[in-house]
């Protein structure tokens, strides 16, 4: 059955529980997990701490460096100038050629129309000056070629020494993006633990309260034996409430169990005294409608107080529904349409399904009469979507008003006369709703857009072995 039918049929646009999810839509930040968002600030916090010590470290390691570099540069000139000086022609031609194959010093003649670019180094510059002279000259660049040039005097004549700027550089680049991430990645493997630690208390206390929804209070009891304090305090105080909320719903179901055992025994005897003691015919048949109707609000009380626990299988949706309907069949204010699929099979408990959509249509028979025939006619169509398989159940009645929807699913609740004319406890949809989420499912109540009431039940989908 395809979804055109379904909302065709039902006189309505789409189910609230048709609406398909965006499967693109990105994860907003405010909805990341507690893990994820203790691990981003962690790994902020870190590589913040590591990139300022980075900043610091060659700030501290800049000054010590450059004045080992003006001490290595003003002993090179320095060497550089005696063996200069005390060496003859000849030897001085083979000495410049040893310090330049050998040391990779240059020197140089040194003219006055040199163009000159300083060293960007004011220490390195400063250092040099104070070891060889006030007239020392620090340059980078010389005549356009790079390198680390040395503006000295030898008996009064002008030399440049030039050598590889190369020996005297700090760790490179590449040295220090090494060390950051590596340190990064320490980093962030130690926030991923510490935020790990952080989280798993509270994922299992999660874990616990989900259990606690569900009604399951056996397995949603705490470690009460951890270290850490406050975790204890928390886990031993969910324990006792998860113990004290099991000892209230066992009370309850044991309450309301009492109550019907209690009162179905003078409800019996009176039904036979109003049988055999009231001569009036009316009278008597007032009196025994009234009696069944409180055994019938007994019947709500305990299915309402019936455990949560249900053993779901695989049910074959066509089935119930035939087994649900034949009880109208021969009511002439009554007018059911199905539109099934066969071979529908959804994850349920087979009582439960069937008490579900019972409730539904007795329902729908009571108070979704048309104003102008006095007939209640009902739309049962069903499809599957992925996983699920929605199932629609709509009158066409009067309705409810937009804004008592979400409260006719509250237990103890009436809504207007209009719908609630009937004598009840106003059980019936709050028992719907709590059996279809014991079995997984989810129950919505919407009005249709040409009159009257839907309800869409989501049930598991299941697959036949």
């Amino acid at each position: 059955m395809t979804e055109t039918q379904v909302q065709d049929f039902g006189g309505s646009a789409a189910a609230p529980l048709e609406a398909p999810t965006s499967a693109g839509s990105a994860l907003p930040l405010a909805d990341l997990s507690l893990f994820w968002r203790t691990f981003f600030l962690l790994a902020l916090l870190l590589l913040g701490s590591i990139l300022a010590w980075l900043q610091t470290l060659r700030a501290l390691e800049y000054e010590p460096r450059a004045v080992q570099m003006a001490q290595q540069l003003a002993s090179q000139v320095n060497l550089s100038r005696a063996a200069l000086v005390h060496a003859d022609a000849i030897a001085r031609i083979s000495l410049l050629k040893t310090m330049s194959d050998e040391e990779g010093l240059r020197i140089v003649p040194r003219e006055a129309t040199d163009q000159v670019t300083p060293y960007d180094s004011d220490v390195v510059r400063r250092e040099v000056t104070s070891r060889l002279g006030k007239n020392t000259v620090v340059a980078a660049q010389v005549n356009g070629q790079a390198g680390l040039w040395i503006g000295f005097d030898i008996d009064g004549d002008a030399y440049w020494l030039i050598t590889d700027q190369q020996r005297f550089n700090a760790a490179g680049g590449r040295t220090w993006m090494i060390w950051l991430v590596v340190a990064a990645a320490l980093s962030l493997a130690g926030a991923a633990l510490i935020a790990r630690l952080i989280n798993r208390p509270l994922k299992e206390l999660s874990f616990a309260a989900s259990h606690v929804r569900e009604g399951n209070f056996a397995a949603s009891r705490l470690n009460e034996d951890v270290h850490t304090s406050e975790i204890r305090e928390v886990n031993i105080g969910f324990n006792r409430m998860a113990q004290r909320l099991a000892k209230v719903e066992q009370d309850r179901a044991v309450m309301l169990a009492g109550i019907s055992h209690d009162l179905r025994t003078p409800l019996a005897r009176l039904r036979l005294e109003t049988e055999m003691s009231v001569a009036d015919l009316d009278a008597r048949a007032h009196m025994a409608a009234d009696i069944a109707q409180l055994d019938a609000i007994i019947d709500k009380f305990l299915d309402y107080a019936r455990p949560d626990n249900v053993k779901l299988g695989t049910v074959v949706l066509a089935d119930v529904v035939d087994a649900c309907i034949y009880a109208f069949k021969d009511q002439p204010d009554v007018r059911i349409q199905v539109r099934l699929e066969d071979d529908l099979l959804v994850l349920a408990e087979e009582v439960e399904l069937g008490r579900i959509i019972s409730n539904l249509l007795e329902n729908a028979r009571r108070y979704g009469k048309s104003p102008d025939t006095g007939i209640a006619r009902i739309s049962i169509a069903a499809k599957s979507h992925e996983k699920w398989v929605l199932l629609k159940i709509r009158d066409h009645g009067m309705g409810v008003a937009d804004e008592q929807l979400s409260n006719l699913t509250k237990p103890f609740y009436r809504g207007e006369a209009a719908r609630t004319a009937a004598n009840g406890a106003g059980l019936g949809l709050a028992i719907v709703d709590k059996t279809v989420q014991r079995m997984g499912g989810a129950f919505v109540l919407t009005n249709a857009s040409d009159g009257g009431l839907s309800a869409h039940i989501k049930l598991q989908r299941s697959v036949r072995a």
